[in-house]
């Protein structure tokens, strides 16, 4: 009954990759290998390439091969395994039993289908057999495997090694840290010092997956506590949410009703002064002065026409200034919000066209810091004629240099000073008379005002100074500024 598998395991087996041969061939020594292993392994022996041999990895001796000049890959295709390995493969390799149908049974010239399969005997069998198998003593403790479908297993399946796809994985490499199969260990682990078989590593690997297991076992129960308590919270908040919704509602309902007495009030007075006025018609018309009330005629006048005035500049401030309520939310204390904030500083921005109005508040410089001195720069460059007054300042990156832009009354000239290539660099331009202020206009332009003569000049900043354009003004202006669109 083993003898399949005795033979399997003894004869039919490659020694590299320790699995029953996969196209087998027989080196000149008869040592016998799969194909793709003896390639793979005489691949890495530079010596069998040089001399164009397959290599035997027990005795060294080398096989020559039919045509040297193929790829090394098909080096082993025209050899052969000797007609013991072929006879033994053809008789009890993969694919020679038949494991459709019972082999007890095929003994006896019966054909019954297999539902069971003996690893230890290597056979499959029937129900009937199966019951007779597990009555013997010597094979009632054997490992039977249920055949479910169509699937016929003979064997478990194997974890493929990831570089040799067709090996399956028997060790461990512990200075690696890798699963590998035979043919690694021989070609890629051969210095590595703990290489071990998975099998004596399994008890250790129960252990720390068992730890593992519970681990997030308990990591399990604190997410589903965590999520509990999350959508505790989420009922809460929606429970609040309606109060809060509920409580808007009868707010507004509260000035309806305000307001709706307001109406009546004025409906009612308008109907008092209706009646008293068609009244006093009707008692015209019938000629009875006394009907009408002489004396209240006397008195309040009698009335020409009754009409309704309403304020709707008022009326609009009180809607305005209508106050419901307000939203008042409270944050959790995770980005230190509940520290007192410090107003750093502000740039107040306003639109010219109107009342000067506060439109935004910029944090700019933390006062409160100490000041540190980054750069110094000498604003006097060659040429000028006279000591340096810099009047205006700017600065910007043009290009992703940060450039600087001074003006400088004395000398009558605009000045950029920059950094390039580590050097430091200026550029000078002369306006022939006196700059004052200047202001950005552009990512790469500046305006400058030239006092004396009456001129708004515009330069390019590239950031070497360009003069790009002059404006004429029929007034002298000191300084000016410009407004972004989207400050607006």
């Amino acid at each position: 009954m083993a003898t399949s598998k005795k033979l399997t395991e003894h004869f039919l087996t490659c020694t590299i990759c320790t699995e029953v041969f996969d196209k087998p061939c027989s080196l000149v020594c008869n040592h016998t290998f799969c194909r793709k292993c003896v390639v793979d392994y005489t691949k890495t022996r530079r010596e069998a390439l040089s001399a164009k041999s397959l290599l035997c990895p027990f005795c060294r001796r080398t096989t020559e091969v039919s045509d040297p000049e193929r790829p090394v890959e098909e080096w082993a295709d025209d050899i052969k395994p000797s007609f013991v390995i072929q006879g033994l493969m053809d008789s009890f390799g993969p694919g020679s039993k038949d494991t459709t149908n019972c082999s007890y049974c095929k003994e006896e010239g019966e054909t019954t289908p297999a539902t069971s399969w003996c690893s230890v005997c290597d056979d499959v069998l029937c129900e009937r057999c199966t019951r007779m198998h597990q009555r013997i003593p010597s094979t009632r403790h054997h490992d039977v495997v249920d055949l479910s479908g169509e699937t016929k297993v003979k064997v478990k399946r194997n974890v493929m090694c990831k570089v040799h796809k067709n090996k399956s994985i028997k060790y461990l490499c512990k200075d690696c840290k890798t699963a590998v199969c035979q043919a690694c260990c021989t070609i890629h682990h051969r210095k590595c010092e703990l290489v071990v078989e998975i099998e004596s590593e399994i008890p250790a690997m129960k252990t720390e997956l068992k730890r593992n297991r519970g681990n997030v076992l308990k990591m399990q129960d604190e997410v589903k506590t965590h999520l509990e308590n999350l959508n505790s919270k989420v009922k809460e908040e929606m429970g609040i949410h309606l109060q809060l919704e509920s409580n808007i509602k009868t707010a507004s309902l509260t000035v309806i009703e305000v307001i709706k007495v307001k109406e009546r009030k004025l409906l009612s007075e308008l109907k008092e002064m209706s009646d008293r006025h068609i009244g006093q018609l009707k008692g015209c018309e019938a000629g009875d002065v006394e009907a009408v009330g002489v004396v209240e005629v006397k008195e309040k006048g009698r009335i020409d026409r009754i009409t309704f005035r309403q304020d709707t500049d008022k009326l609009s401030r009180a809607l305005e200034h209508l106050h419901l309520g307000e939203i008042l939310v409270q944050y959790d204390d995770v980005l230190g919000l509940k520290a007192t904030p410090v107003l750093q500083d502000t740039i107040t921005v306003l639109d010219l066209k109107a009342t000067p109005v506060l439109l935004d508040t910029i944090n700019v410089l933390d006062l409160k810091a100490t000041p540190v001195l980054q750069d110094t720069i000498d604003v006097k460059v060659a040429g000028d004629t006279d000591s340096v007054f810099s009047t205006d300042i700017t600065m910007f990156v043009v290009n992703g240099t940060n450039t600087v832009v001074v003006t400088d009354c004395n000398n009558n000239s605009v000045k950029s000073f920059y950094t390039r290539n580590s050097h430091a660099a200026q550029s000078k331009l002369s306006l022939g008379c006196k700059p004052y202020g200047i202001a950005r206009i552009h990512d790469n332009q500046v305006a400058v005002t030239v006092l004396d003569i009456g001129q708004i000049v515009t330069v390019k900043v590239n950031p070497d100074l360009v003069l790009l354009s002059t404006i004429t003004t029929s007034k002298q202006y000191w300084g000016f500024s410009t407004i972004s669109k989207r400050c607006i």
